[in-house]
């Protein structure tokens, strides 16, 4: 029996053998009667040349880019491959279009003279997380329609508003919710991520979302993590005015802790020189977390500014409870106001004084507009609180706020986990004296922080503007150029990538884009608008 055996694995061994043999030749002989193929590849666009930069923090390769529809279609060496339009990107970069990810842009671009995103595109931006800092519209689907109707430059993807959602249900009362109304507010909140936005974001600095309390917080990222999103938030002090800059710091982290979700401390910063030096204690309670499995990040903007309004910059929180009627009521009532009083005192200590202050949009009075609260006091012969409260009887006051340590900035700028975002906004040309961040965040952050001072990797630059946000929001299939991904595209040449916007004149766009590709069609071609819109208001799936 076994010699049987032996010999029927042999016969077998044999016909397999003969079988390989016979398909192996049968497939030469076809590919030897094949005439070779003679058409090359075909693509809408072939970028030749360039130095691509891909979006993971690799360093740059050299390589041909093809885009077909609104897709990348191929990356390598292209050959005789054609396209209907071919690009010589010899000694530029290619890298994915930039993601803002804490953007002010949403009312802009649901506005026909802005819905085009110029500002935006010069600085090479091509997609931009709205509704931050717990504000924006509770309806997404209705803020959906509204930033489709005049078309898009850039894409959106919206958050979900947790200072908006307090304030439908509970308006500007400093209370807990009830049972039913914390329900409705998660109602809300699971609405907004149905109809596909990325995550919750807060202001807990900002009435009226620092009137909730952590475990409001939680109850509504619980929400957001059955969908698969994020938590953002403008801590609930960036200073030492209620709880201190660490103790906000680790509620995020706790937020992310006990909702399981990724956590954002958004524009990251140490605010005013009682805090200045504790960059560094951020990066290490950050750092801690992660080593524990949390999943938290910052974002930053690269200038030593803010801004903010003037209200929340130097108001007491308890003072605007009940809203504008009730902080009038308040100002009238003579040992109240000295209560006020003495808090805006130490708010404006907590800056850095009035010399700190620049006024950016005033609209009862645009002459005003750029002046710093100390050059108007000493102007009117009046002390500058007083000041202040005047301006702030007369209505609403938005500011630039000169209140951190350059030190300061580029310690929490190194980290892998910090992405690069504006805080910035769209607003009318020439309207106002905005802060320059909204025309020359991410140019800036590459000239000064990359070539000037080096603290910075151009490729963990490029990460920071692109593939990290990309992970961080689970935006699928941009943020990264591979083929598949979104064609979110732009060629720079790097030597003349600018940033002339400034605290004074910040009306001026960002320099040093030639190509600007948004879901594959051309926004910036050859160094010139194109006014395209294919900019699309994207969903989470």
């Amino acid at each position: 029996m076994p010699d049987a055996v032996s010999r029927l694995n042999a016969a077998l061994n044999q016909s397999h053998t003969f079988r390989y043999l016979t398909v192996g030749l049968l497939a030469l002989l076809v590919a030897l009667a094949t005439p070779p193929n003679t058409h090359a590849q075909s693509y809408d666009v072939i970028i030749r040349n360039g130095r691509v930069i891909d979006g993971t923090g690799n360093p740059w390769f050299m390589a041909d880019v093809a885009l077909d529809g609104d897709r990348i279609a191929a990356i390598g060496d292209l050959g005789a491959a054609t396209a209907g339009r071919e690009i010589d990107a010899t000694g530029l970069y290619v890298t994915p279009g930039f993601i803002d990810a804490h953007s002010h842009a949403g009312p802009g671009l649901a506005t026909a003279g802005l819905s085009h995103g110029e500002p935006l595109l010069a600085q090479g931006i091509t997609t931009v997380v709205i509704n931050p800092d717990g504000g924006g519209p509770v309806d997404l689907a209705r803020q959906r329609s509204e930033l489709l109707r005049d078309g898009l430059g850039v894409n959106t993807a919206q958050l979900v508003p947790h200072g908006s959602i307090r304030r439908a249900i509970l308006g500007a009362e400093d209370r807990a919710p009830t049972a039913g109304e914390m329900e409705e507010m998660r109602g809300l909140v699971r609405k907004g991520m149905e109809e596909g936005a990325y995550g919750l974001s807060s202001g807990t600095f900002y009435v009226p979302g620092s009137y909730s309390d952590p475990n409001e917080i939680v109850e509504l990222a619980e929400v957001v993590a059955s969908f698969g999103g994020a938590y953002t938030s403008h801590i609930r002090d960036e200073s030492d005015y209620t709880v201190g800059l660490v103790a906000a710091v680790e509620e995020v982290i706790d937020v992310a802790r006990r909702a399981g979700i990724p956590g954002v401390i958004t524009h990251v910063k140490a605010l005013g020189p009682r805090v200045w030096g504790f960059g560094a204690v951020i990066t290490r309670r950050i750092q801690a977390a992660r080593e524990e499995g949390i999943e938290v990040y910052t974002d930053q903007y690269p200038y030593a500014a803010s801004a903010t309004s003037l209200s929340a910059a130097l108001l007491p929180r308890w003072s605007q409870a009940g809203g504008t009627d009730s902080l009038m009521a308040r100002f009238d009532r003579p040992e109240v106001m000295a209560d006020i009083r003495a808090a805006m005192v130490e708010n404006l200590a907590r800056r850095g004084g009035a010399d700190r202050i620049r006024f950016r949009r005033v609209r009862f009075d645009e002459s005003i507009e750029g002046w710093l609260l100390s050059d108007l006091a000493s102007e009117l012969g009046a002390d500058p609180i007083d000041t202040a409260i005047d301006l702030l009887r007369r209505g609403g006051v938005s500011i630039i706020s000169h209140n951190m340590d350059e030190d300061d900035v580029r310690t929490l700028m190194t980290p892998s986990w910090n992405m690069t975002a504006s805080d910035g906004g769209l607003v009318p040309w020439m309207e106002g004296v905005p802060h320059p961040r909204s025309y020359g965040t991410f140019p800036r952050k590459i000239r000064q922080f990359v070539l000037e001072e080096g603290i910075v990797d151009l490729a963990a630059a490029i990460r920071s503007m692109t593939g990290l946000p990309a992970q961080v929001l689970r935006i699928s299939d941009r943020g990264v150029l591979r083929p598949g991904a979104y064609a979110d595209v732009v060629v720079f040449d790097l030597a003349r990538l600018n940033d002339p916007a400034t605290f004074t004149e910040p009306h001026q766009l960002a320099e040093g884009m030639i190509e600007v590709f948004v879901n594959g069609e051309a926004a910036i071609s050859s160094g010139d608008f194109t006014s395209t819109l294919a900019g699309r208001v994207i969903r989470k799936r």
